[in-house]
């Protein structure tokens, strides 16, 4: 008796599909980790009690999937990523998705991670050894295969338990706007044109740093390119960071001596192009708002604080899933309306009307 396939065929499948309220869930395995140009190398969709692995990597078109998705309602486990995935790769994020993330969090759960939740609600423990796995490679292991189905496997029981819950305390409508807000953020995020070489710590260097800044990173990108892996292997954010710093106080680089010829020498040469860049048009540090603290605001800050923990408590969930204490400074400092940066339930609850 020949074994059943591994992978499913899109155009069944998605015949397959039920029509509803959230009775699909999905998932997505990407290669990351291991190459420059980041794809979707596997897609694992369950619905009732069958789970489905779908191999976008076969060759098979996914636009049966492409379609399916911008009408869709589906659920998902901690779906941010997943979202910019499927907007860069298939330009769409599917209009309703509900994340059992973001309801774990406004359950008050501490540990809300996928492996975790599942423990806590069904008592099994998953298998976390693939988690950094090469999924663009082929074929792929037996026990790659079932950690990516037991990524789904308990999603939909998942979701029932955390919705029913939801809804018993009166938070559904939160679980909601929540989902919806999460999704306007990637959309958001995705569509603004970034300077990516600001990287985390840029904050800290002056406009000549910024310079070498802006040209090792761009050096790190085309080595990265060429070489078909990601950025970090060839250089950490924090190791450009230092190099910046250290080339804009005069000082020379010290280099890994197993750091190939020619990449040394492109390096080099896009050192010597910055220290070419005249002045006036050196990078500027983003300007920062900075709020005048004074004692009025002080105490008017810790009031506020005090009273949003004290909400938190009485909910036994994270203060910060109301709002946090940055979002907190800048609506009691009035540098931006409560409405910008807080979802309808958190002005409710904390009174911003």
């Amino acid at each position: 008796m020949s074994s059943p396939p591994q992978y499913s065929t899109l155009k069944p499948l998605i015949k397959a599909l039920p029509i509803g309220y959230g009775m699909v869930g999905l998932d997505l395995e990407a290669d990351s980790l291991y190459r420059y140009a980041e794809r979707i190398c596997l897609i694992q969709i369950c619905f009732g009690d069958e789970v489905h692995l779908v191999d976008p990597l076969s060759g098979e078109s996914m636009e049966p999937l492409v379609e399916w998705l911008k009408t869709a309602r589906i659920w998902m486990h901690g779906a941010d990523y997943d979202m910019s995935l499927m907007l860069r790769e298939w330009e769409l994020v599917p209009p309703v998705l509900y994340d059992t993330q973001i309801a774990a969090q406004l359950l008050g759960h501490e540990r809300f991670g996928y492996a975790s939740l599942v423990e806590q609600y069904f008592e099994v423990e998953l298998s976390k050894s693939s988690q950094k796995a090469d999924w663009g490679k082929r074929p792929l292991s037996p026990k790659m295969l079932e950690y990516a189905r037991n990524d789904v496997r308990y999603l939909l029981p998942l979701a029932t338990e955390v919705e029913q819950k939801l809804s018993d305390l009166g938070r559904h409508d939160w679980f909601l706007e929540s989902c919806q807000a999460a999704q306007d953020r990637v959309l958001n995020r995705e569509s603004l044109e970034k300077e990516n070489w600001r990287i985390g710590g840029c904050g800290k260097l002056s406009p000549r740093g910024l310079v070498y800044l802006k040209a090792i990173w761009e050096w790190r990108d085309g080595e990265a390119a060429t070489w078909n892996r990601p950025s970090f292997m060839v250089a950490t954010n924090k190791i450009l960071i230092e190099w910046a710093h250290a080339l804009a106080d005069g000082k020379k680089l010290s280099l890994s001596p197993k750091m190939r010829a020619d990449r040394k020498q492109r390096l080099l040469e896009n050192i010597q192009e910055a220290e070419q860049v005249p002045e006036n048009e050196w990078p500027k540090r983003p300007p920062r708002e900075r709020h005048r603290r004074d004692e009025t605001f002080e105490a008017r800050l810790k009031e506020e604080l005090k009273r949003r923990n004290d909400i938190a408590a009485g909910l036994e969930i994270d203060p910060s899933v109301i709002a946090s204490r940055a979002v907190m400074e800048q609506v009691i400092g009035e540098r931006v309306a409560p409405e910008e940066v807080l979802l309808k339930w958190q002005r409710e609850l904390l009174g911003f009307q």
